[in-house]
């Protein structure tokens, strides 16, 4: 049984921002900006948002992932927005996979860069991020 959920974003643009406010929103949980350095306590399940920018994940998400313990942070899913929709967290997924902490889906959001998409994320996309994050919790039995 999952007991303790979180969410950390981190966001170039404040789509990623946007998106952890919703899922937040939905689940009734206070998002935290990486870049904060705040500590986390024990969790169950944490949701990590982040965008691809120029092909790649942002430093702090793989500091951050790599700050990670196994013992503390049982489970992850990640959402990750980009202007292809295409590419996934593959560098932070290789951390992950590394300290033994489990992944159990990724959601790739539609994002925007400069007029490439502009207007992503919408309120569609929105609503595909929250369905996802009530289908991982409720998968998970929270």
């Amino acid at each position: 049984m999952i007991n303790k959920i979180g969410i950390v974003y981190a966001s170039k643009t404040g789509h990623c921002k946007k998106i952890a406010k919703a899922i937040g929103k939905t689940l009734n949980i206070e998002p935290k900006n990486i870049k904060d350095n705040s500590s986390l306590e024990d969790m169950d399940l944490l949701f990590i948002v982040s965008g691809i920018y120029g092909g790649e994940s942002l430093p702090e998400v793989l500091k951050f992932a790599e700050n990670l313990d196994k013992n503390n942070v049982k489970k992850v899913a990640l959402i990750t927005s980009s202007t292809s929709k295409k590419k996934g967290q593959g560098n932070l997924l290789k951390i992950l996979e590394e300290k033994n902490i489990q992944v159990v889906d990724e959601l790739l959001s539609q994002g925007s860069f400069l007029i490439m998409k502009f207007g992503h994320p919408n309120r569609q996309d929105i609503k595909e991020v929250d369905d996802f994050a009530i289908r991982i919790r409720k998968e998970l039995g929270v």
